[in-house]
């Protein structure tokens, strides 16, 4: 299961659309170290004063890369976390995570950082079990 519903926010959602404010308290509680990467490479983006941040720190266990890979694979997940914190998340090797502005998406880095090329320079033996 990739998340801790509630009963009250499951009957939200049996009813009707369920608000951006109550899904990201829902990832932020199911998924706590994800939450607390992307929560640290976005505060490093807004902070740095670039349109880049990344975190390359591996997950301490795999219970923590399986959060990291259930927040970044879902669309409803990444595409919350993107919306509350403002800015285009992107993710490699089962644990690298980065964000950029907005207005990043779509440069140079951006594109290096999504690209097939960028993922394969960014392959190491030990990343092969993630």
């Amino acid at each position: 299961m990739s998340l801790n519903v509630s009963p009250t926010l499951l009957a939200t959602a049996e009813r009707g659309p369920v608000s951006d404010e109550e899904f990201v308290a829902c990832v932020r509680e199911s998924l706590p170290y994800a939450w607390e990467v992307v929560s640290k490479v976005m505060t490093d983006l807004r902070s740095g004063g670039g349109d880049f941040a990344d975190h390359e720190i591996p997950p301490p266990t795999d219970r923590e890369r399986g959060q990291l890979l259930r927040a970044l694979a879902s669309d409803s997940i990444r595409g919350g976390l993107e919306r509350h914190f403002g800015a285009k998340l992107a993710f490699q090797n089962c644990h690298r995570v980065a964000a950029f502005s907005y207005d990043a998406v779509g440069n140079d880095r951006y594109q290096a950082f999504v690209s097939p090329r960028g993922q394969l320079l960014n392959q190491s033996p030990e990343l092969r079990n993630c």
